[in-house]
């Protein structure tokens, strides 16, 4: 157990070194999150392109000072990202503007729209569990002997029909609302940056309008939603900018280049794609194809969201609950580990059989094992 166990610390070392020395220049947008070994917080960070983890540190507290220290040691190996993507944790923010001053730290719609699906799914069973009562009510009316126990049995029924419809009426306002807020509002492909406010807006005042029905529920999502409007949708500002690129580029109109976005809504198996995809390609002539190909490209290439930092979370806990205590070495191993691996399977033919650091740095580097100096995996000797 001692050989093992100093030969995990030599490696480890090993490890940390050559994360120290990785050059992070390449990274032009950064996702940052916080997840949670027990009660410790473990830093994050991960380039949205290449999957690559430039930070992953347990700590013993996640404040702006915590956050600015490991930002400002990843700006030493070149890290200056475009923007960042992060949730509204106060010290990761603070920290990241008091290390990198004006960069954008952009919001994560991903939390957000978790918080409204929960919201909405809660009221649904609200709404459910209210027709319950009222169908459990009326089978004990239609039980009742006497006339005086029907009586009063049929005032609690009136009121409990009313709570039942007024329940419905909320969840489904609630739904609309959020499914608003997904598909028309914070989806990639949509509209201008102006009109994408002006509905946010739209959305945050009906919910104001129904909070005094659920204020507990509808007050912390209509708050977040009204706190965090402009973070969560700077993507489409940046959205915005690469068409008008595209349409200056190829010198075609822009609204043109915008219903190309659009049409990215629609599924490929439905007629409404095709159809559109045909007046788009009549109207933009021999500029189609390379106008649709531009404009998948740029939207493949501007996320919205930190959820590859929640992927990761759960490739970690694999490794997490194997410890009580997450130490620095055993991350830095792990980190190294991860980034070096190469994917022996992806959805995506460009990543299968490449490592993050790969797909980041463009270069092939050799098996994790040999990188460390434990030498390449031997065959077995018969």
């Amino acid at each position: 157990m001692g050989s093992v166990h100093n030969l995990q610390q030599w490696a480890a070392q090993q490890a940390g070194a050559i994360n120290r020395e990785q050059d992070l220049s390449g990274i032009r947008v950064g996702l940052h999150d916080e997840i949670f070994q027990g009660s410790q917080p473990v830093l994050t960070g991960v380039d949205a392109k290449s999957t690559y983890c430039y930070l992953l540190a347990g700590e013993k507290h996640r404040d702006a000072d915590t956050w600015g220290v490991h930002l400002l040691d990843a700006s030493q190996q070149g890290l200056a990202p475009d923007y960042t993507i992060a949730d509204a944790a106060q010290g990761l923010r603070a920290g990241q503007k008091a290390a990198w001053g004006d960069t954008p730290c952009h919001g994560d719609v991903f939390h957000i729209q978790h918080q409204c699906e929960a919201l909405a799914n809660t009221l649904g069973n609200i709404a459910r569990g209210t027709r319950s009562r009222r169908e459990k009510l009326e089978v004990r009316i239609e039980r009742a002997r006497t006339r005086s126990r029907a009586g009063s049995l049929a005032a609690q029924l009136k009121r409990a029909r009313q709570t039942e419809v007024q329940a419905h009426q909320l969840a489904r306002d609630i739904r609309t609302l959020t499914q608003w807020l997904s598909h028309d509002i914070l989806a990639l492909a949509g509209p201008v940056l102006a009109t994408r406010q002006m509905l946010f807006d739209f959305v945050v005042e009906e919910l104001a309008g129904r909070e005094h029905q659920d204020a507990r529920r509808i007050r912390p999502v209509r708050v977040a939603l009204q706190n965090q409007r402009d973070d969560l949708l700077a993507f489409a500002d940046v959205l915005d900018e690469k068409l008008a690129t595209i349409a200056q580029a190829e010198e075609v109109p822009e609204y043109l280049v915008r219903a190309a976005c659009v049409l990215h809504r629609k599924p490929t198996t439905s007629p409404a794609y095709w159809q559109g995809w045909g007046r788009l390609r009549s109207k933009l002539g021999a500029e189609f194809h390379a106008v649709f190909a531009a404009v998948a490209q740029v939207m493949e290439h501007t996320p919205r969201s930190s959820s590859l930092v929640e992927n990761l979370n759960s490739r970690l806990r694999n490794y997490f609950t194997l410890r009580r205590h997450l130490g620095t070495p055993y991350l830095d191993l792990l980190r190294f580990f991860l980034n070096h691996r190469r994917f022996p399977r992806s959805r995506r033919a460009e990543r299968k059989d490449r490592s993050p650091s790969e797909l980041m740095t463009g270069q092939d580097h050799p098996h994790w094992l040999t990188l460390l100096g434990l030498g390449p995996l031997q065959p077995q000797q018969s």
